[in-house]
C-alpha cells in the first residue's frame, strides 16, 4: 500500500483546507482554472479524473464482460435505485430540512431555489467517479463499466422527465453536449487509451506491472482534485459558509442513506462485495457536472440552486471515501463471497 493510500484521508482533508487557502488568496488563479471549461466540464479536473481512472481501466476483462448477463441482479437494483427511489428521496429530503427544520435560518424564495438544486443532484446519478470509488473498494471492474455505461444509456432519456416533474417546471433543456461530452471525456477516451496499451503491450504480466506502477498516481490525483474542486469553489466557502453547511447536512444524510438502501438491497439477493460496493456506490454519488450546468442554465450563476449543486461537488468526495471505509469494513453487508441474507 502507498502512503497516499495509507494515509488518504489526512490527505484529503490537507487538499480540501490548502484548496480554499489558495482560492481565497489568489481569486485571479482560482478565477483561470475555473474558465478552463468545456461545456460545463472543467478540463484540469477531467485529466486528474482520467489519472484516477486508467489504472481500474487497465484491469477489465473485456472477454469477461459477456457474463454480467448472468447475474443481473446488482445492475437491476442499481436502476430502481438510481431512477426511482433516489430522485424521490432526495426531493423529500430538501423539503424536510430547507422548509421545514432550517426554515428559521433560510430565506423563502432562497430556501425554494436551494431544493431544486437538491433535486437536481438527486436526478443526476454518478458516472467517471464511481470507477474511483469502486478501484477503492476492489470492486469487480467488468460489472462496474457495465454498469455506468447501462446509467449514461438512461440518462439521456429519463434526466428531463423526472427533473422536470420533480421540480414543477414544464419542460428542461437538457445541455446534451454536457452529457455526451463527460461521457466521452471520462469513460470512452481513457477506455480507448488503456484498449490501445492492451493491445500494444500484448502481455498480461507486463500489463499488470504498468497498473501496479499507476496505482499510486490514482491517488495523487484524488487528492489534486479535491485541492482543485475546493479551489474553484474557494469564494462559495468562504462567503456562505452557514448556508453551505445548512445544505450540506440534507445531502450526506441522503447519501448515506441511499448508499445502505442500495446495499441491504444487493446483500438480500446476495451480492459479494464486487458487485455490491460499487454499486452501492453508483446509487450514492452525483453527476454533479450535469447538476450545475442545468442548475445554472434554469436559475442563474448566482442563484441557490446553484449553490446547492456546488455544495454537493464540495461534499462528494470525503462522504465517498467514509463509504469507501464502510464497503471495506462491514463484512456483513459486502462479504468477500455471497452468502445467504439473515
Amino acid at each position: 500500500m502507498s502512503l497516499i493510500d495509507r494515509y488518504l484521508s489526512y490527505f484529503i482533508a490537507v487538499s480540501m483546507i490548502l484548496g480554499v487557502s489558495i482560492g481565497s488568496i489568489f481569486p485571479n488563479f482560482s478565477n483561470y482554472i475555473s474558465s478552463l471549461e468545456l461545456t460545463g466540464i472543467n478540463l484540469p479536473i477531467a485529466f486528474l479524473i482520467w489519472g484516477m481512472i486508467i489504472p481500474m481501466m487497465l484491469s477489465i476483462n473485456f472477454n469477461s464482460i459477456i457474463k454480467i448477463k448472468d447475474r443481473p441482479q446488482a445492475i437491476l437494483i442499481t436502476i430502481i435505485v438510481n431512477w426511482l427511489i433516489k430522485p424521490i428521496l432526495m426531493t423529500g429530503i430538501a423539503i424536510l430540512f430547507i422548509n421545514n427544520i432550517f426554515s428559521s435560518w433560510i430565506d423563502a424564495a432562497k430556501a425554494s431555489e436551494y431544493i431544486s438544486g437538491m433535486i437536481l443532484l438527486g436526478v443526476a446519478p454518478c458516472t467517471a467517479m464511481v470507477f474511483v470509488w469502486s478501484n477503492l473498494v476492489k470492486g469487480n471492474s467488468n460489472y462496474t463499466l457495465v454498469q455506468v455505461i447501462i446509467n449514461d444509456l438512461i440518462l439521456l432519456f429519463a434526466f428531463a422527465p423526472i427533473a422536470s416533474f420533480l421540480l414543477g417546471v414544464n419542460q428542461i433543456k437538457i445541455p446534451l453536449w454536457t452529457i455526451f461530452n463527460s461521457v466521452l471525456i471520462y469513460v470512452f477516451i481513457p477506455l480507448l487509451f488503456c484498449l490501445l496499451i492492451k493491445k500494444i503491450v500484448n502481455d498480461a504480466a507486463k500489463i499488470y506491472t504498468i497498473n501496479n506502477f499507476l496505482k499510486p498516481i490514482s491517488g495523487i490525483c484524488l487528492v489534486l482534485t479535491v485541492l482543485f474542486l475546493f479551489l474553484v469553489q474557494a469564494s462559495e466557502v468562504i462567503n456562505n459558509p452557514f448556508q453551505i453547511l445548512l445544505i450540506a447536512i440534507p445531502l450526506i444524510i441522503q447519501t448515506f442513506l441511499i448508499f445502505f438502501i442500495t446495499a441491504i438491497l444487493l446483500r438480500i439477493f446476495n451480492q459479494e462485495k464486487s458487485i455490491a460496493g460499487p454499486a452501492s456506490m453508483i446509487g450514492a454519488s452525483n453527476f454533479f457536472e450535469l447538476a450545475v450546468a442545468i442548475a445554472i442554465s434554469l436559475f442563474g450563476v448566482n442563484s441557490g440552486a446553484a449553490t446547492a449543486t456546488v455544495v454537493g461537488v464540495l461534499v462528494e468526495v470525503p462522504v465517498m471515501l467514509s463509504l469507501v471505509g464502510i464497503v471495506n469494513n462491514n463484512d456483513y453487508l459486502f462479504p468477500t463471497r455471497a452468502k445467504s441474507f439473515r
